[in-house]
């Protein structure tokens, strides 16, 4: 029961200070400073761990997976690639739905904070003259954002899961695609019902605004068909990026140099010592051996601990590096089926956050009533625990 009493001390610190609105990896360095003095680990463990944090194989792929995940973003948004990738969704689609959330699906190929405001203009633009609801409206832009975020190697929260658990970031990405289409369906039945036809404006397509997807498919085409490793993935299509605009040596390392930012330092150092600590301190040990006296289940505490976090806190790597190491222990290893429903359950927590920075945005722009928005993001979500389930059944 003590150990239930510090986990349950550090998981509450996490919280508040995520509510807070601390960076998560600081929170998470603080929460591992905790595990230190509640479990009084000698100065030799804590060595240990910090050794183990910076030497890690695991941390090394990670850091340069994220900051050349920046460093492309900066590519693509300077060079205008994302906005013809836009031009191009637009004069390639035909229908009036598919043209109203090619927007928001574009948007959301790149992590990026403020995304959700960046689409809701266009989002607006495009169902003009529609009769559509701001609610309506602002689900569309808030929901139609959100399938990559579990499949995209692009997005930080699933390669943090790859790396705490050390299951192959593909076979993550296969196993969490089932939500990825669910949210896609889902999106259909509860918006834009009425709305039928095709937009009577045609603009001829030119061969830069479809080749502007290549460097976006050809790192999904690495990792997913070939399994190449994303860092190198990464590293090769900005390599790429740099030679076909000529970009000359100054950009280079200014683009380099943006990738290298402290707040990513911190964040995979503040997962990975987390990570270790839970281990060395002996709380993961302690943790498995009381739930398994007391023969609690396994599965609810799979759907309540990620939910739980990514509720409060809004954010992906909130709740997976809060709770995916103590699940690990709970579980015995890093199961597939495990792993991929607490996944789930944790982002449906995080969409239904009234903190997530997308819906905060969202709802800001269309001055859309948060219970509107509400009415069809909860069922969303229930279609998307159910396909969980049986997912999780299944493998």
């Amino acid at each position: 029961m003590l150990d239930i009493l510090k986990i349950a001390l550090v998981f509450t610190a996490i919280l508040v200070l995520l509510r807070l609105k601390w960076n998560i990896g600081y929170v998470l360095i603080i929460a591992s400073g905790l595990l230190a003095i509640l479990y009084l680990m000698p100065f030799p463990a804590i060595a240990s761990t910090l050794k183990s944090t910076v030497t890690d194989i695991v941390t090394i792929k990670l850091f340069f997976a994220l900051t050349l995940i920046r460093s492309l973003e900066m590519v693509l948004r300077e060079k205008e690639v994302l906005a013809r990738m836009m031009e191009a969704s637009r004069n390639l689609l035909k229908r009036k739905k598919a043209v109203i959330i090619s927007m928001p699906m574009l948007i959301g190929l790149l992590p990026s904070l403020g995304g959700a405001y960046f689409s809701a203009p266009m989002v607006e633009e495009s169902t003009k003259g529609l009769n559509m609801s701001a609610e309506e409206k602002g689900f569309i832009n808030y929901w139609f954002r959100h399938p990559w975020e579990y499949v995209s190697p692009l997005y930080p929260g699933i390669l943090l899961a790859s790396a705490i658990t050390a299951i192959e970031l593909r076979n993550l990405m296969l196993a969490n695609m089932t939500y990825a289409v669910i949210i896609f369906a889902a999106g259909f039945i509860f918006s834009m019902r009425g709305i039928r036809g095709e937009f009577t404006k045609k603009v001829k397509i030119e061969k830069k605004d479809l080749w502007s997807f290549f460097p976006v498919s050809l790192i999904l085409i690495m990792v997913m068909a070939f399994g190449i490793e994303l860092h190198y993935a990464l590293g090769f299509t900005i390599a790429g990026l740099f030679l076909f605009y000529k970009v000359g040596i100054k950009d280079i390392f200014r683009t380099l140099k943006h990738g290298f930012a402290l707040e990513v330092i911190v964040l995979i150092f503040g997962a990975m010592l987390f990570k270790f600590a839970m281990e060395n301190s002996g709380a993961v040990v302690q943790l498995s051996r009381y739930f398994t006296e007391k023969g609690i289940p396994l599965l609810p505490i799979l759907f309540i601990l990620p939910f739980i976090s990514g509720l409060l806190t809004g954010l992906t790597v909130g709740f997976v590096g809060g709770t995916f190491p103590l699940i690990l222990s709970l579980a015995g290893g890093a199961h597939l089926n495990q792993i991929t429903f607490a996944f789930a359950s944790g982002f449906v927590g995080v969409l239904l956050s009234p903190v997530h920075l997308c819906f905060v945005l969202t709802r800001e722009y269309f001055k859309a009533d948060v219970s509107g928005i509400y009415r069809k993001t909860i069922p969303g979500c229930a279609i998307i625990m159910a396909g969980a389930l049986t997912v999780y059944f299944i493998l």
